[in-house]
């Protein structure tokens, strides 16, 4: 016990970062939680398929504006943090980029909604979903995790949650309330992206200000080995419920959604964990490779064994977690589940392997290289798996496209760390 008190008073700013993320993180998926019994039997598996096809579909947006700005912004955030003049001028490039980017994706959005009768059917509930990726776009995540002073949106974020579930409670009786629902999420977030702006500006007195396009460019050119990265993770996680849409009964994606909501409630223990430790290792990496890669080791050992307590967890209680969270008009999504189950312990190595190792040595492109491979096996595996399968075959697809992923991962930090020790 004495020994964990002296790694963490050596650690202080890491651990209240983690402890801050950890918070944050679980409001994120423990209300989610709360409210997904009630409405996957309000809404029943079609309209609740429905919501999440068109959750899916403006996911590709904000992997889209999102740029892999989370990681890279900050990593430059983290990197010149006590230089305010530059802090803003990241900042400021950062957050006009990203409105270029919302607009571009605006242009796209709109052709597609009236280009396509899949989403003519559903206008309404596309483009209110739609509406609520403002808010993600102009929310300074990566500013927040940059300076690892994630505890000044904690109290903002559980408000906000909290009042969402008690709208959902309140207002949403019926399967036709599904828009309703859809209205709800996105104004919350619209409210959540605001508050997080103006706390930068206001709070820490950062500037924002106009950029020349010339700056925009420079910064979406820095950050697009990640941005191939971030898009290829983001996209393989969103695509499986879109894929599935194309092929098969809105009801069906309703069961593996329900599963895949409950995989990712536990999966997202494990994100304080890497998103705490990437500007710590980032700083590392550049002071002293020795640290750099003794800190990793302990970390990967601490993060594998909880990823696989995690697939543990979930597997032998996949059964009364789907029959108390869902009903028993989800009982088809307990085998989604079991085989889901195993997601997070691979999520876990390859997250590891990536974000923690590639990226702070500034191996952005050969892990860029990776995961847009892996994106290509992916959704190769899921439109073929998916046709014969369905679900199923969605979530084998997911697990195929993980192994791969580690392996590739694996073998490239080998190399890299024998041809580091050769120099």
């Amino acid at each position: 016990m004495k020994r964990i008190f002296q790694i963490i008073g050596s650690n202080k700013v890491l651990f209240k970062n983690f402890t801050s993320l950890s918070v944050l993180q679980i409001s994120n998926y423990l209300f989610p939680l709360i409210t997904l019994p009630y409405l996957v039997r309000v809404l029943g598996p079609e309209k609740y398929g429905l919501i999440n096809f068109a959750a899916a579909f403006t996911a590709y947006f904000i992997i889209i504006t999102d740029y892999g700005f989370n990681l890279s912004a900050t990593q430059e955030i983290s990197i010149n943090r006590d230089d305010k003049k530059k802090v803003s001028e990241i900042f400021s490039r950062v957050i006009i980029s990203k409105l270029f980017l919302y607009f571009i994706s605006t242009i796209i959005f709109f052709s597609c909604l009236i280009s396509f009768d899949l989403f003519k059917a559903d206008s309404a509930l596309f483009l209110i979903s739609y509406a609520g990726l403002i808010g993600t776009v102009v929310f300074p995540l990566w500013y927040f995790q940059g300076t690892e002073k994630m505890n000044f949106i904690l109290i903002i974020n559980f408000i906000i949650k909290l009042i969402t579930v008690i709208l959902i409670f309140l207002l949403i009786k019926n399967s036709s309330d599904y828009l309703l629902l859809a209205a709800i999420y996105s104004v919350s977030q619209v409210v959540y992206g605001l508050t997080g702006l103006i706390t930068v500006i206001r709070k820490f007195k950062i500037k924002l200000f106009l950029t020349k396009f010339d700056c925009v460019n420079i910064q979406l050119r820095n950050s697009k080995n990640i941005f191939i990265s971030s898009l290829s993770i983001s996209a393989i996680l969103s695509s499986n419920v879109f894929i599935l849409g194309l092929f098969v009964d809105k009801s069906i994606v309703g069961y593996f959604a329900a599963a895949d909501k409950i995989r990712l409630a536990f999966q997202s223990m494990l994100g304080p964990l890497f998103t705490a430790t990437f500007p710590h290792v980032s700083n590392l990496a550049k002071k002293s490779l020795e640290q750099f890669y003794k800190f990793n080791k302990k970390s990967f050992y601490f993060a594998s064994t909880f990823g696989l307590f995690i697939f543990l967890l979930i597997y032998f209680s996949a059964e009364i977690l789907v029959k108390v969270l869902l009903g028993d008009e989800y009982e088809n999504s307990i085998i989604i589940l079991k085989i889901l189950s195993v997601v997070p312990f691979l999520y876990s190595i390859s997250n590891f392997l990536g974000v923690q190792i590639l990226l702070p040595l500034n191996y952005s492109k050969k892990y860029a290289s990776v995961m847009f491979f892996a994106l290509i096996v992916h959704t190769s595996l899921a439109l073929i798996l998916t046709y014969y399968l369905q679900a199923i075959g969605s979530s084998i697809a997911i697990i195929i496209v993980e192994t791969f992923t580690i392996v590739f991962l694996f073998i490239s930090v080998v190399k890299i760390k024998m041809k580091l020790i050769n120099q």
